[in-house]
């Protein structure tokens, strides 16, 4: 089966929802782990990486939760194939950059993945739409407690699971949500909540992870830390730093509302023009503004117009996403222009972004008898 019969067509994942997210676009939990045996993917040589690679996608694909998964060696998924993965945060750039000897294993409802011989031999990941961090902890809890039963992990009863990055040695677990935060970045708040997410011994990253940018006014918050700490105290804290920047977010809106509401109905309203009759658009670009209509849409100036209709956009609007739907060989610059006319095409119905009326006042309560 090719990659694009398997995978759920964009709209379709646009539709998917969870708890808090308005804010909250996804939960992740990701396991590294390595089995004993074998060398690390990047001391091993080809033909034992190939070995490797074929023991765990035989023991991956034996697993309940992974009947009927998606499974391929990477040399055999085309560059593009690969791209679209990294835009849907199904596998890592570090992971599309491999080749034979590494492969991909996603489940049916696409939100279990296994990554073999990235950094380690095995990076097992649960996603979720929405604020859904318990939730996926138990669910990658069971693949990897069931996988522990046929394959030997390396580890140390002083220092816990062994990876290829000290970083994740002891627990092995990034523990991640993804955050849409745009009042934060428009009420300039964003670096001081940044910096204090940072003291508490998280990390605050870009779109996709690792040395990117907020693209979209988007963050993915994460642990640093997988030592000295279980999984279940790694979540938990995890959980409770990011509903403290949702409430940080809310506040955020409320007061822009109060004092800038011109400022930020200005953004919407550029954003929606631009969008709307706009003829050559960059894909940073695109998410930026697609970002400012989903924060219309939250704030009630496009009344009628669904979300799920920017997060469908959001995902096709991407470069491989995009080159997926033409048989010709795009340049930047004819992937600027189609990304364009996609947009127009899609908003053609939506009408221009209005100035909601204020709340009304509390009525009075009625006196004490």
């Amino acid at each position: 089966m090719q990659l694009h019969e398997f995978l759920t067509p964009a709209d379709q994942v646009a539709q998917r929802t969870g708890p808090g997210n308005r804010i909250v676009l996804s939960s992740r939990v990701r396991l590294a782990r390595n089995v004993s045996g074998f060398a690390f993917p990047g001391w091993a040589k080809k033909a034992d990486r190939q070995r490797a690679c074929d023991l765990l996608c035989e023991a991956v694909g034996r697993q309940p939760e992974m009947q009927g998964a998606f499974t391929a060696s990477l040399d055999s998924l085309s560059a593009m194939d690969k791209q679209i993965l990294v835009e849907r945060h199904l596998i890592s750039r570090e992971h599309a950059a491999k080749g034979a000897g590494s492969a991909l294993l996603l489940s049916r409802d696409e939100s279990l993945c296994v990554m073999v011989n990235e950094e380690d031999h095995l990076r097992m990941q649960a996603l979720l739409p929405g604020f859904q961090l318990p939730e996926v902890w138990r669910a990658i809890d069971r693949l990897d407690t069931g996988l522990e039963q046929s394959l030997e992990y390396v580890f140390s009863r002083e220092l816990g699971y062994l990876t290829a990055c000290p970083t994740n040695v002891g627990t092995g677990i990034r523990v991640s949500a993804m955050l849409h935060l745009p009042a934060l970045v428009l009420d300039e708040q964003i670096t001081q909540i940044i910096q204090a997410v940072n003291k508490l011994g998280l990390a605050v990253r870009g779109l996709y992870g690792e040395g990117t940018e907020a693209l979209g006014n988007v963050f993915q918050v994460s642990n640093q830390m997988t030592l000295g700490e279980s999984e279940a105290e790694i979540v938990e804290r995890l959980s409770k730093v990011v509903a403290q920047v949702i409430e940080h977010e809310d506040n955020a809106r409320a007061r822009l509302l109060e004092k800038e509401s011109k400022v930020v109905f200005n953004h919407i309203g550029r954003a929606y023009g631009i969008l709307a009759n706009a003829h050559s658009v960059s894909s940073k670009e695109a998410i930026n503004l697609l970002s400012l209509l989903r924060l219309g849409i939250d704030l009630g100036t496009l009344p009628g117009t669904p979300r799920a209709l920017v997060d469908e956009l959001s995902i096709l609007t991407q470069p491989a996403h995009l080159q997926a739907n033409h048989s010709d060989k795009l340049t930047a610059e004819q992937r600027d222009i189609r990304r364009a006319d996609m947009l127009r095409h899609a908003l053609r119905d939506v009408r221009r972004p209005i100035v909601p009326p204020p709340p009304a006042p509390p009525l009075d309560k009625p006196p004490a008898p």
